[in-house]
C-alpha cells in the first residue's frame, strides 16, 4: 500500500522524516514494520517520526542511521536541527526543535531548510556533498523533489546518455558504473510513472544506458552481470520499436563479447542473427565479424571480409545518433585483423589512421598490443611479449580493463608452444594472471620497469 507523501517544506522535522523515509525506501525489502522490529521500537512511533509528527530520541538516531542505511546522514541532519545555532538562526526565529510549529508560505523558511539539507555534507564523515558521490544521492533526490523537479526532461536524459558515453571512454570503469547505477535507478522510477509517449523515449534512453553499463561491466570482467545488462538493453531497444537502436545494441553486445565474454563462434551467430534482423550486413556488424574470424585463426576469411567491409564503408556509414559508432572502429578492426595475420605494413597504416581520430585510452593501449601481436606472429616472440608487458605496466591499475588484458592474451596465444616457457612470455603470462578480476595488475611484468614511458 502506498504511503501518504511527506512534504519536507512543512517543518524541519517533516524534512527529517522525509529523509528517513527516502533512505528506508531505497533499501530493498525494508518495510516500516521490519525497520521497527530491527530498532526495537513501536511501529506507530516510527511511523510518526517518518511523518514528521514527532522527533526521535537522540540516543536512537545512530541506530536509525544503521538500520536505514543512511551512512551518517540522519545523525548529521538531527544534530544540525537540534543545534543551538540552527534553532536561533532560522529565518522566522521559530524553534526548529519543535515539530509542531505551523506550516506557512514563508519562502525564506523553506529556503533555509533546503540550504540546511544541501549543506549537510560539511558535517558528515564523507566531506562535502559533491565529494561523496553515491552516498549523497538520497539528499540530491530529495532536493529535486522539494523543488518540484523529481523527474528529468527527455532532453536531460539524452544529455545523460552522452555524458556517460564520454565517461566510459575517459574514466576508470569502476567510477563509471557507480555513477551509471544512480541514473539507471532514477530512470526506472521515471519509467514507472511515465505516459505512453514519454515511455517510448525513455526506453530508448534505457537501452543506451544499459548498453553502456554492460560495456563497463565487461571492462571490469563482470561478465555474468554484463550479459544480464545486455539482455535488458536488447529488451528496452526492442520495446522502443526503433530498428536502428535494436541493431546498435546488438552490434555493441556482439563486439564486446569478444573480450572473454563469449566464444568467437557465439559472436558469429549473434552477428548472423542481427544481420537477419537488419535485412543485410552493416559496417558495425562486419567489424565484429572480421575480428571473430581472426580470433578463430581464419585469417584468409577475415582478410576477405575486411575487403567487403571496405566496400560497404565506401558507400557511406550510417552512424547512430547516440555516438557509439565512430570511424575509428573501422580502423581498429583493420589493425586487429592485419596484426593477427602478420601483415605489418597495412596494420601500421591502419594504426596511424586510428590514432589520428581518437585519444580513447583503450584504443591507445590496444593499438600498441596489436603491434606487439604482429611482432610475435612474425617471429619476434621475446620482443613482442616484452612490448605487450610494457603496455600493461604503463597503465594505471584502474584502467587495466578486460578489453586491454584480453588483447594482451591474444599476444600470448600467438606464441608458438615451444617458446611459451621463455622468460619474456612467462613474465607476461604471470603479469596477466596476477589479477584474475581484470581490475588491476600489480606484478611487475619484467625487469622491474618503472611503468613510465
Amino acid at each position: 500500500m502506498a504511503q501518504d507523501p511527506i512534504d519536507p517544506h512543512v517543518s524541519p522535522w517533516h524534512l527529517f522524516g522525509a529523509v528517513m523515509r527516502h533512505c528506508r525506501e531505497s533499501r530493498p525489502n525494508l518495510s516500516l514494520r521490519r525497520a521497527a522490529l530491527a530498532l526495537h521500537v513501536d511501529f506507530s512511533n516510527l511511523a510518526r517520526w517518518e511523518r514528521g509528527e514527532r522527533m526521535p530520541p537522540a540516543e536512537l538516531v545512530p541506530a536509525l542511521d544503521q538500520v536505514y542505511g543512511a551512512h551518517g546522514i540522519l545523525t548529521a541532519l538531527y544534530d544540525k536541527l537540534t543545534s543551538p545555532d540552527t534553532v536561533t538562526g532560522s529565518a522566522s526565529g521559530t524553534c526548529w526543535a519543535n515539530p509542531a510549529y505551523p506550516a506557512g508560505g514563508d519562502d525564506m523558511e523553506r529556503r533555509a531548510m533546503l540550504h540546511l539539507l544541501a549543506g549537510l555534507g560539511a558535517v558528515t564523515p564523507f566531506g562535502a556533498v559533491g565529494s561523496f558521490g553515491a552516498q549523497s544521492e538520497p539528499l540530491r533526490q530529495l532536493l529535486d523533489a522539494s523543488l518540484g523537479r523529481e523527474h528529468r526532461s527527455l532532453e536531460d536524459w539524452e544529455l545523460a546518455c552522452a555524458d556517460h558515453l564520454h565517461a566510459m571512454r575517459t574514466r576508470p570503469p569502476a567510477q563509471v558504473t557507480a555513477d551509471l547505477l544512480i541514473d539507471l535507478h532514477a530512470l526506472h522510477r521515471q519509467l514507472a510513472a511515465a505516459g505512453p509517449a514519454d515511455a517510448v523515449e525513455l526506453r530508448r534512453c534505457l537501452a543506451v544506458l544499459s548498453s553502456i553499463q554492460a560495456n563497463v561491466l565487461t571492462r571490469l570482467g563482470e561478465h555474468g552481470t554484463a550479459l544480464r545488462w545486455w539482455h535488458t538493453a536488447r529488451h528496452a531497444a526492442d520495446t522502443s520499436g526503433d530498428l536502428d537502436l535494436r541493431l546498435m545494441v546488438r552490434g555493441e553486445e556482439a563486439g564486446h563479447g569478444l573480450y572473454g565474454q563469449r566464444p568467437p563462434e557465439a559472436i558469429l551467430q549473434l552477428v548472423r542473427d542481427a544481420c537477419e534482423l537488419a535485412g543485410g550486413q552493416n559496417v558495425d556488424l562486419l567489424t565484429t565479424e572480421v575480428k571473430a574470424l581472426s580470433m578463430l585463426g581464419r585469417h584468409d576469411e577475415a582478410l576477405d571480409r575486411l575487403n567487403a567491409l571496405h566496400a560497404l564503408a565506401d558507400k557511406g556509414v550510417h552512424r547512430d545518433p547516440y555516438g557509439f559508432w565512430k570511424l575509428n572502429q573501422l580502423h581498429f578492426a583493420e589493425s586487429w585483423v592485419y596484426a593477427a595475420a602478420g601483415a605489418e605494413e597495412p596494420g601500421r597504416r591502419a594504426q596511424e589512421s586510428l590514432m589520428k581520430l581518437t585519444q580513447d585510452y583503450q584504443y591507445c593501449a590496444n593499438v600498441q598490443l596489436h603491434q606487439a601481436l604482429c611482432t610475435v606472429v612474425r617471429g619476434g616472440v621475446d620482443e613482442g611479449t616484452r612490448q605487450a608487458a610494457a603496455v600493461i605496466d604503463a597503465l594505471a591499475p584502474g584502467y587495466r580493463t578486460r578489453h586491454i588484458l584480453e588483447t594482451a592474451h591474444l599476444v600470448l596465444r600467438a606464441v608458438p608452444q615451444a617458446q611459451r616457457h621463455h622468460p619474456a612470455p612467462t613474465d607476461l603470462r604471470q603479469a596477466l594472471a596476477a589479477d584474475p578480476s581484470g581490475n588491476a595488475c600489480t606484478t611487475r611484468p619484467y625487469g622491474g620497469t618503472s611503468g613510465k614511458r
